[in-house]
């Protein structure tokens, strides 16, 4: 509901104000002696001296926050600026001794890329001095700083010349100008690394805020002051006002002292109402001589009653000019009161509207009205709630009164069943009963008349009329077809019962026939997994007993095909066997790799395979593991490049984890071209080790993803069908990583490169884990 705020009423802010003050008509037998507007009077003096020392202390306290902030930006701005200068010169000093070339020529390239990515400003000088801080290289060109000694430039800066980046970042002085500087002294102390900026550029943009900050202070002081004049200007008139209204309530209280009804005067600009005397001795209040509020004078009405606040917005939006309206009020002994008032608003043309009116207590008359009303709609609703139909005719067969029930059973309209309309027109309209029969009443003539009918759509009605004191008839339809139906189906129901039971005992033999038919299933069922899981158990038992047997003759093999190649007891005479040799070893070497792969696997499968949980530090067992493989790589000029902390360690098997990364290393190389890239990433993510290996190989077709991990499955495209190798490398992989509880997850694309993620969790088991069954 939209509040008034301009004149007093719902909304307005002294209204709330008054509101809360009082104590309420209804629980007090004497209204408040001190009218509101006068306590507001007289506290205003005092309110219009507060309002100046309170705004006063607001701008104090706005612009005491604001410096503590702009002091806390300022620092913040010194701070990055100090660690911007620090890191850079840091990572240029770490660059010229990882590197000494980039001193020399490329020197100006390492100033540009360490200001890019330090994302600094053109004001930031950086610069590479030789070991007795002579200026080798410095950027921007346009400082003059080349060939001279950085140490006879800046001065203040002894500790940084000495420490280098113990020193941190100092506040130095250049050609009167304050700097801050930063110096990082390289590894072997043959060069030094200098980053500095001016302070006069580091805070400049604070600076510009400062003066911001404080021209908005100065408007903002300047506009509360401009309030501050309007407000007194404002009390000033509303204190005018006040002296006009209680004038105007002295002239209409003399009028109606003595009058039996009251009247009362709604000033809605103000948002307060005149009482007159009988008002007050209507409702049981003592009379006062101050206007009543709008509140207090909605607190008092029944919220059930209507809403005072809606009533005075429509008469403001000229919706309406009167009011004649029935509502309660509380008496001062706590009973409601039934008022009927009415007003008028005297000139509705206006612009400040008020009304006028008369209040009548109507409560005995209200009260007799209501009793009659709940008898009448209490007797109507039970009637309409009840199942039977109901109809009731007077003495001259006219209809009074009948229910929803009775016009449904009967096809009857609410235009049938108009009040005072003859008995005769009503079942002339009424549809035709498919049968009637009158029944015996064993009460004579006296008791009524029953009557047993078949309506139209087969429902059945035992209808009883009876006799009214006052010569009129009442009648009343109960719905038999239910009883009527169980009277035709209780002999089908018996015959029917008996063939069920029937029924029932033939299926009754039938389940039971079945049920030993599915014990005897599953008895075979059993039996046959038994058998098939005995010999899966056999078949991974051989093969783990069987690595001695299969390993050594391939040792044989390949250790006199290596005699053989290596010509140890002299030379084989031909270039041929040589040749010859040489395959012998390298197949050998390859089947003792399937071999040792396949026994592997079956380890795994057979629950042979044990995992001896240790703290492990990832980052050295990584290292050593692309160092493995970084022959092969070399092989194909591939860049294998490592992102791993130094810090990082997690509680797993040290050689599954060592195994697992070989596994994916081999393959990356594999089946990454000439030339081609490798990295290998590990962090901490969600309480687990996350380690990626991402190559930009040949990749992996879409619809061939879902068979790897698989034991033996080969994928072979167009760049992958020259490789060899048993297929089980991720398979190996993705058991170890499930045995300690984490998860091998590929994702690739074709012609562009393979992902491989491997998830370990980082949580340290209680004993070390055991995979063997």
């Amino acid at each position: 509901m939209a509040k008034a705020d301009a004149w007093g009423a719902p909304g307005g802010k002294a209204f709330a104000r008054r509101k809360a003050r009082n104590d309420g008509l209804a629980g007090n037998t004497r209204l408040i002696a001190e009218p509101a507007y006068q306590r507001l009077l007289a506290a205003e003096p005092l309110l219009r001296r507060s309002i100046p020392a309170l705004i006063i202390i607001f701008l104090i306290v706005i612009a005491a926050l604001r410096f503590v902030s702009l002091m806390n930006e300022h620092d913040e701005i010194e701070r990055d600026a100090k660690a911007v200068l620090a890191l850079g010169a840091g990572q240029m000093a770490q660059a010229v001794t990882a590197d000494p070339s980039a001193a020399g020529a490329n020197a100006i390239s390492l100033l540009e890329n360490t200001s890019r990515q330090g994302a600094m400003s053109r004001a930031h000088v950086l610069a590479i001095t030789d070991a007795d801080f002579k200026v080798i290289a410095v950027s921007p060109l346009s400082t003059g700083w080349q060939g001279r000694t950085l140490d006879s430039l800046v001065l203040g800066g002894q500790p940084l010349f000495m420490f280098g980046d113990r020193a941190g970042v100092m506040d130095v002085s250049i050609s009167g100008q304050d700097w801050f500087a930063a110096v990082s002294l390289g590894g072997d102390r043959k060069h030094a690394a200098a980053v500095l900026v001016p302070q006069e550029a580091v805070f400049d943009s604070w600076r510009k805020s400062m003066s911001l900050n404080v021209t908005l202070f100065v408007l903002t002081a300047g506009v509360l002051i401009v309030i501050l004049y309007a407000y007194f200007g404002q009390a000033a008139r509303a204190q005018a006002a006040d002296r006009i209204y209680l004038e105007a309530h002295q002239r209409i209280d003399m009028a109606l002292v003595r009058g039996r009804c009251g009247l009362w005067d709604w000033d809605m600009v103000r948002g307060k109402m005149y009482w007159s005397r009988s008002m007050y001795d209507m409702l049981g209040y003592e009379p006062c001589d101050t206007m009543l509020s709008f509140g207090e004078v909605d607190e008092i009405i029944h919220p059930d009653d209507g809403d005072l606040f809606e009533l005075a917005n429509r008469i403001v939006e000229r919706e309406i000019d009167h009011i004649d309206q029935v509502f309660r009020m509380r008496h001062a002994d706590g009973q409601w009161v039934w008022m009927r008032a009415r007003a008028q608003v005297i000139d509705p043309e206006a612009p400040e509207i008020q009304l006028i009116g008369i209040a009548v207590d109507v409560t005995e008359q209200r009260h007799l009205a209501l009793r009659s009303e709940a008898a009448d709609m209490r007797l109507r609703t039970a009637i309409e709630n009840i199942n039977e139909s109901f109809v009731l005719w007077d003495a001259a067969e006219r209809l009074i009164m009948c229910n929803s029930k009775f016009q449904k059973d009967n096809g009857l309209s609410d235009r049938d069943v108009v009040p005072g309309i003859l008995r005769d027109s009503v079942e002339e309209r009424m549809l035709a009963f498919a049968s009637e029969r009158r029944l015996a009443n064993a009460n004579g003539p006296q008791g009524g008349i029953s009557f047993e009918r078949q309506l139209a759509d087969g429902r059945w009605l035992q209808v009883n009329e009876l006799r009214t004191r006052d010569g009129g008839i009442v009648s009343v339809g109960s719905d038999i077809t239910q009883i009527k139906l169980h009277q035709e189906k209780l002999v089908d129901s018996e015959r029917r019962l008996m063939a069920t039971i029937h029924d029932l005992s033939l299926a009754r033999r039938a389940e039971e026939e079945r049920a030993s038919e599915l014990v005897e299933l599953n008895r075979k069922y059993m039996k046959e997994t038994e058998r098939a899981e005995a010999a899966n158990r056999a078949k991974s038992e051989f093969l783990a007993n069987m690595s001695h047997e299969l390993r050594t003759p391939l040792n044989a093999i390949i250790g006199f095909s290596e005699l053989m190649q290596q010509g140890l007891f002299g030379p084989l005479g031909s270039e041929r066997y040589e040749e010859y040799a040489t395959d012998i070893n390298g197949s050998g070497k390859y089947l003792l790799g399937v071999i040792n792969d396949i026994l592997d696997m079956s380890k795994i499968e057979a629950g042979q395979f044990s995992l001896d949980r240790e703290e492990i530090d990832l980052c050295p067992l990584i290292k050593e593991t692309v160092r493995v493989i970084s022959l092969q790589a070399a092989e194909k000029s591939i860049n294998v490049e490592t992102r791993i902390a130094d810090a990082m360690r997690v509680y797993a098997d040290r050689r599954a984890i060592k195994q697992i990364a070989i596994n994916l290393l081999s393959n990356a190389v594999k089946f990454t071209g000439q030339g081609g890239k490798i990295t290998v990433r590990a962090r901490n993510t969600s309480g687990a080790l996350l380690l990626t290996i991402e190559d930009n190989g040949c990749g992996i077709p879409k619809q061939a993803l879902s068979k790897l991990g698989r034991p033996f499955e080969q994928v072979q495209n167009q760049f992958s069908k020259n490789h060899t190798g048993s297929g089980l490398g991720l398979a190996i992989s993705r058991s170890l990583a499930e045995l300690q509880g984490g998860a091998l997850k590929i994702r690739s694309t074709e012609g562009v490169g393979t992902i491989v993620s491997v998830r370990i969790p980082l949580k340290k088991a209680p004993a070390a884990v055991k995979a063997a069954a």
